[in-house]
């Protein structure tokens, strides 16, 4: 009940939840010296069909399709890849947007949140410079041109098809790829997990330039008949770093490519590590994984309002958090206390993988719960209690 209070505390600041965990950010980039922390954008829908309780859920992309959108800017040690926390987080509701930021952004679409993040992630002094890594939904010039003018540097995955100017000639990035690879330029960088299988990194680098205009839809009439239009917005040529990487199995079969563009100078970040960033732009999917469906259940949760999902959702972060810390931590007590969740989560894991988020996570649960009650409770007592009980089959070894 203390719990259901506090998320539905209006008292409660969403920049107060979010600064324990940036501050938890700040602290492991020093630690570990990181010479550059990515910034992952990404953008998640959070489902409740059957709770008719929730009367705040927005509409989203169809007039029947109703939830709330949560949008996270995850930390990421650019070094290591380690997943350190969400800096920045926004959920959408039929009452507009609720944020850590102060003030709360407007409801916009997603590409026309970026800019605005970025330019606030300057005030979060991370200690390091910042790489924004988005998926192929910010494949836009006119955003690229924005974001460079602002001077943001950018990792973003392109769309195969789209034409570049590269050597003087207009190509689909996926050509110039195949030319890449006849050329025999694609270096290996490292071994890499593809579907769950062992794969390896192959990357080329090239420069392309973006010249042609940027498209958008503005609206044009009145009333009833106010409809949308494409218009072409012209701008000056962007000069790009455009770094294909193959993920290939270990018979050289090509399993994936990713045609990556960035704006990052040569001299900060290599092909490969740029490669190797994208790779780990997937922590992001973890995240939200471990908050749905594999550790907080989040679409279950039985909060009425937006505010009071919100709220718990950024403690429940803070479990996140907790687990990725300590799945990084390779001292001796660290790896004791690992092993020891697992065995408290019951669950089952490979000996290759001796522990995985959602099992830490589990077993945490577990451990405190086990914490608190021991503090009001003797363990000598509870042992005569159970012994006190009939039970069908003995569950103390002493019987």
């Amino acid at each position: 009940m203390a719990a259901w209070r506090f998320y539905n505390n209006p008292r409660i600041e969403m920049t107060e939840l979010i600064e324990p965990l940036r501050e938890h950010a700040r602290r492991q980039l020093l630690a570990t010296n990181a010479r550059v922390v990515m910034l992952v954008h990404d953008w998640s829908k959070l489902s409740y069909p059957g709770h008719a309780s929730k009367r705040d859920q927005a509409q989203l992309a169809q007039a029947n399709n109703h939830g709330y959108e949560l949008t996270s800017v995850l930390a990421v040690n650019g070094t290591n890849g380690t997943p350190l926390a969400p800096m920045e987080v926004h959920l959408k509701t039929a009452a507009g947007v609720l944020s850590t930021r102060d003030p709360a952004p407007p409801d916009v679409h997603h590409l026309e949140q970026v800019l605005p993040t970025m330019q606030a992630s300057r005030l979060w002094n991370l200690g390091c410079p910042a790489l924004h890594v988005i998926d192929c939904e910010a494949d836009s010039v006119g955003h690229f041109r924005a974001w460079h003018a602002d001077g943001h540097h950018l990792l973003v995955r392109g769309q195969d098809h789209r034409i570049v100017t590269w050597e003087s000639r207009p190509l689909s990035r996926q050509k110039i790829g195949e030319e890449l690879h006849h050329r025999g330029d694609f270096q290996h960088c490292g071994a890499a997990l593809y579907q769950g299988r062992a794969a390896q990194l192959w990357v080329a680098e090239t420069e392309v330039v973006l010249a042609q205009p940027a498209r958008t839809m503005v609206p044009y009439g009145r009333g009833k008949k106010k409809k949308k239009k494409q218009v072409s917005i012209p701008g000056p040529p962007l000069t790009l770093r455009l770094i294909v990487v193959q993920v290939r199995h270990d018979d050289d079969r090509i399993l994936a490519t990713w045609h990556l563009l960035s704006n990052v100078p040569v001299e900060w970040l290599s092909a490969e590590q740029l490669a190797h960033c994208y790779y780990w732009r997937w922590r992001i999917e973890s995240y939200f994984k471990l908050l749905k469906s594999h550790g907080q259940q989040l679409e279950h949760w039985q909060q009425e309002t937006g505010a009071g999902i919100f709220r718990r959702l950024l403690v429940a972060t803070m479990a996140c958090v907790t687990v990725w810390h300590l799945q990084a931590d390779t001292s001796p007590a660290a790896t004791e206390l690992k092993a020891t969740l697992i065995r408290f989560s019951g669950r089952q894991t490979k000996r290759n993988r001796p522990h995985t988020a959602p099992a830490l996570l589990a077993g945490l649960w577990v451990l405190l719960t086990m914490l608190e009650y021991l503090e009001h409770h003797d363990l000598t007592d509870l042992k005569q209690l159970v012994r006190d009980v009939s039970l069908p089959f003995p569950i103390l070894k002493s019987g």
